[in-house]
């Protein structure tokens, strides 16, 4: 119970409301959904209902959105350790199968008593982002499953994990296919994901590193604007672009909820916990090095 209670504390309280809204959802829309015919429900843009897994989805042409996007990432093998990254984002679809996306990243750090970082407690502009996605297969009535391509560069003036001011160049690529189990009410969701990124610290050292990995998902659809499921994700990181340089892995599991509030307002939540991980030459559990004990998203975004 006592490190429950020390988990809570180190939790941003925004981050906590995720379990409500998941409560929420079950009990206020639950009973809704038997009532509803699922045949009658409008198409659902997939991109968002997988939590950290990203869905084939980009909009309908001549689209815009506004939206803040945030990921908390919390706990190391010590000391207290919470750290926030928060997309603020416009996003536009010029066509069917091209949608476009930018913005500026805003960061957070709170980190006192963690080995090899140093105490920091701080709120900074993080730098800048853009993000490119191609629809690559679209479903129809006859085919099911839908795959997009999308590439992500990021430039960052604060490291994500250790708040410290550096130049940080990252080119997030991934393909983000979902498939449609049950017609507007089960889907499936799947990721492939290849993170390389190089870091110069103001000492003048250079670092480079990649993830690579891939998640699965399931959401199903309880009613007509709520969606429940659960992903997992398995990540390995490299002290090297070129994957040959293996220094870990880790397992990440954990719910998911989407909440559509009016036709052009809607939030994304999940909660990811850290339930497998090994840190190559180190014989501990978990891998608390590279990657952190319990991640957390919660989205909100706005269409016009």
């Amino acid at each position: 119970m006592a490190v429950q209670e020390q988990m809570r504390a180190r939790i941003p309280s925004r981050f906590q409301s995720i379990a409500l809204c998941v409560i929420a959802g079950i009990s206020g829309y639950g009973g809704a959904a038997r009532a509803e015919d699922a045949s009658s429900w409008r198409d659902i843009e997939t991109k968002y209902i997988f939590g950290f897994t990203t869905g084939s989805g980009i909009g309908l042409e001549g689209e815009k959105e506004f939206t803040v996007d945030s990921i908390g990432r919390f706990g190391k093998r010590d000391g207290n350790y919470a750290a926030t990254e928060t997309k603020y984002e416009f996003e536009f679809t010029p066509s069917q199968f091209i949608q476009i996306e930018f913005g500026a990243l805003g960061s957070t750090h709170n980190i006192g008593g963690v080995t090899d970082l140093d105490d920091r407690n701080q709120v900074a502009l993080a730098g800048g982002f853009a993000e490119f996605r191609y629809l690559a297969l679209e479903r129809t009535s006859n085919n099911p499953l839908a795959v997009t391509l999308a590439v992500e560069p990021t430039v960052r003036r604060i490291d994500e994990t250790s708040g410290e001011r550096v130049r940080n160049f990252e080119f997030e690529t991934t393909v983000n296919a979902d498939l449609e189990l049950m017609r507007n009410r089960l889907y499936a969701g799947f990721n492939l994901l290849y993170e390389p990124e190089v870091t110069q610290m103001l000492t003048g050292e250079t670092q480079r590193e990649a993830t690579f990995g891939g998640s699965a998902a399931l959401s199903l659809r309880l009613a007509s604007n709520v969606v429940l499921g659960g992903e997992v994700w398995y990540l390995r990181h490299y002290d090297a672009a070129n994957l040959t340089s293996f220094t870990g892995d880790a397992v990440m599991l954990g719910p998911t909820l989407y909440l559509r509030f009016t036709p052009k307002m809607f939030m994304t939540a999940a909660w990811n916990a850290q339930v497998w991980g090994r840190e190559i030459g180190n014989p501990v559990s978990l891998n608390l090095a590279e990657f952190q004990r319990h991640r957390a998203k919660l989205k909100f975004a706005w269409e016009f």
